[in-house]
């Protein structure tokens, strides 16, 4: 049975007063005002019942949750692409970088209740699997049933934003303990799994992604994990293999992990910009700049976030093509593309029938690539340009970074991707 939740927007009488960062406020900065306003979708609109952020919604924060059944079934597919739960891991850890920042600057009861919302959603995607190490993507609409398959893009922000959280000093003692003891749980069934991301029955495959891959995508994650359970639970292992893991090479071509770090972010296709996959490194290597006391080793992750930032700031400009007032039709009825599943008995399997799927889904609902194109590319870019260090370069960038924040109607906008205007926003304005 479809199940169709139904938000009132919430009104945002004033914005007025709120303090914005140095020498920023709302009542004479647009910019301001206009983050505030993603913020106040972000929670009004995006974020579920279950305390995870859905992928998307109609405008007024309608939207089709899977049923355990579908779930459970791989439909439209094994993965959840395209369904409005498919990211729950990566955005609930990924925006607790924007929360946690502005939960530092008001230190209101309100922001620190925000953040435990978005950890205590992350906490749930590890407890509904029945395999341990297993970080789920979303739930169904009983909130218990995931979808079988995870992925390294999903346990990687998951690890981050508990991090992000736990150093922030804002987790009471006991709140405290229990994540690092979850963070612990999973980081050493990844251990004994060789990196790779554990599924559960009834997945197509039994793993899907992996940090051990000497690469973008798995070297700052491997050595953020190794460094951060480290810092978190003083076991000389993840120190251990922390520096074991810094020179290892392999690859094509060879290199170590040091060395990955160090040249940043790559496109796999320069033809096709990928800031929001690539800042599930960036955000662990600038993690990794700020906990090492080497200077050798700082000034090498500090070399890497300069050269992601300087990658995605030529994204920035890409804001500018998005039409505001001129909004593109979207389909919200993810459930027609059941008619292009069928049974998958492997990853690539699930893969190809997402594939094919999202070519249909781009033909339904063009408004999709417009969002993905023009707003999630630019918004992610502005993020990976403010974790740099180099506070010269991201001056620099500053007018660039301030359009695109404030270029968007965020209530006109079907998808969550613009969460992180916030992150961007407090870390231009020197917070971090």
């Amino acid at each position: 049975m479809l199940r169709r939740r139904r938000l009132l927007l919430a009104v945002v009488p004033s914005l007025l007063g709120i303090s914005w960062g140095r020498d920023v406020s709302a009542s004479d900065d647009a910019v301001a005002i206009n983050v505030e306003k993603a913020h106040q979708q972000l929670w009004t609109r995006f974020m579920d019942k279950y305390d995870l952020m859905l992928d998307s919604t109609d405008l007024d924060g309608s939207y089709d949750r899977p049923t355990p059944e579908e779930c459970l079934a791989g439909k439209p597919n094994a993965l959840a692409w395209w369904t409005p739960v498919e990211n729950g891991a990566m955005f609930n850890g990924g925006y607790l970088d924007g929360v946690v920042l502005r939960w530092k600057q008001t230190k209101k009861e309100e922001d620190r209740a925000k953040a435990r919302r978005l950890v205590k959603g992350l906490l749930l995607l590890n407890s509904v699997g029945n395999t341990p190490g297993f970080v789920a993507r979303g739930v169904a609409s009983d909130g218990k049933t995931p979808y079988p398959m995870g992925s390294n893009d999903q346990t990687g922000p998951w690890f981050y934003g508990l991090w992000r959280y736990v150093q922030s000093g804002m987790a009471e003692p006991e709140e405290k303990k229990e994540i690092i003891a979850r963070m612990k749980a999973v980081a050493d069934v990844l251990a004994s799994n060789g990196w790779r991301m554990p599924c559960q029955e009834p997945a197509p495959s039994t793993h899907r992604g992996s940090f051990a891959m000497i690469a973008w995508e798995g070297a700052p994650r491997l050595l953020f994990l190794c460094k951060a359970m480290h810092e978190l639970t003083g076991e000389a292992v993840w120190e251990e293999r922390y520096k074991k893991f810094l020179h290892e090479p392999g690859g094509e071509p060879a290199r170590t992990r040091l060395q990955v770090c160090e040249e940043g972010m790559h496109f796999d296709n320069p033809k096709h910009r990928h800031s929001w996959t690539g800042v599930s490194s960036g955000a662990p290597l600038r993690a990794l700049w700020e906990m090492e006391t080497d200077p050798a080793l700082k000034a090498s992750f500090a070399k890497g976030l300069l050269a992601s930032a300087k990658l995605s700031a030529d994204s920035l400009e890409l804001h500018s093509q998005f039409k505001v007032d001129t909004p593109q039709k979207f389909h919200h009825d993810w459930r027609v593309l059941n008619q292009w599943w069928k049974p998958q008995h492997s990853e690539q399997e699930a893969v190809d029938v997402a594939m094919v799927q999202v070519r249909e889904l781009g033909k339904l609902s063009p408004q999709r690539y417009q969002e993905f194109t023009y707003v999630r590319e630019p918004v992610f870019a502005a993020w990976v340009v403010t974790l740099c260090p180099d506070r010269a370069f991201v001056e620099q960038q500053r007018e660039k970074v301030r359009a695109v924040l404030g270029h968007y109607k965020y209530d006109k906008l079907y998808y969550s991707q613009f969460f992180p205007a916030e992150a961007a926003w407090h870390r231009l304005n020197g917070l971090e």
